[in-house]
């Protein structure tokens, strides 16, 4: 599929990977909406690249048919990428003080990193099959979810995360059969750990405690290396139903 001329939404594009991936589709021709809650980020990217910002809550699904629609507007819809982030509990399923995980920090890492992939996903896949066929074989477009590879291996404490996580790998498949017929691909990236400007000066520690943790090459990954998986996956129509890890052959060990 060819991504020059093509509208895309990121959400969760003012983010690391998510602004990577919105320079990356951006310098390869496609007019970008920018779905985030980062106001800030958001705008900044707007003046530097000439890109839509649009405020979006991935689980709000007026807020989400809002962004589809300014894509929309901008040019055939044919790819949308969620890297979106937010708020994840944590803890041991039973704590040593022997009380319970709390069910609402789990429903609610739950609602932001699995219910909102859903909905975004639902709602850019109606709005990408409405789309005239791109090439001849009648594919429409490519939606790109972003698990991780917690989904295989969650570390203790996970359990929220990954189950979130193992949800948006799980749904590939299924997804990829259901849009078949609408020439709509979904294809899933599992990053592993990726060193982003979000950490701050605390990037250096992790750098140094991933680092001799990861086969080859020893390091964090880097945003512009998940952007470079998300152009690849546009322009290969044969990818789909797929789950891709991107971690630099890394298992997360239990913690």
């Amino acid at each position: 599929m060819q991504i020059e001329g093509s509208s895309a939404i990121v959400t969760g594009g003012a983010g690391g990977l998510g602004e990577a991936t919105v320079r990356r589709l951006h310098a390869a021709g496609a007019k970008v909406v920018v779905a985030d809650l980062a106001d800030e980020k958001g705008k900044a990217l707007e003046d530097e690249l000439g890109v839509r910002y649009v405020r979006t809550d991935a689980t709000d699904e007026d807020a989400v048919r809002a962004a589809l629609a300014e894509a929309e507007a901008a040019g055939p819809l044919r790819i949308s990428v969620d890297v979106h982030g937010g708020p994840a509990a944590g803890g041991r399923l039973v704590g040593r003080d022997g009380s319970p995980m709390d069910l609402a920090g789990f429903r609610t890492t739950i609602e932001v990193y699995l219910t909102g992939v859903f909905n975004v996903m639902r709602l850019a896949a109606a709005a990408i099959g409405r789309q005239e066929p791109a090439t001849g074989d009648g594919a429409r477009g490519v939606i790109v979810n972003t698990a991780s590879i917690a989904a295989y291996e969650g570390q203790i404490g996970q359990i929220p995360y990954a189950a979130a996580k193992g949800g948006v790998a799980s749904m590939t498949i299924v997804a990829a059969r259901d849009l078949s017929p609408l020439g709509v691909r979904v294809v899933t990236i599992a990053p592993g750990t990726f060193l982003t400007p979000a950490y701050g000066k605390a990037g250096d520690q992790l750098e140094a405690y991933w680092s001799p943790q990861v086969p080859h090459p020893k390091r964090m990954g880097r945003s512009p290396e998940y952007a470079a998986l998300v152009q690849h996956i546009c322009e290969n129509d044969y990818l789909n139903g797929e789950v891709i890890r991107l971690d630099g052959a890394l298992r997360f060990p239990p913690k």
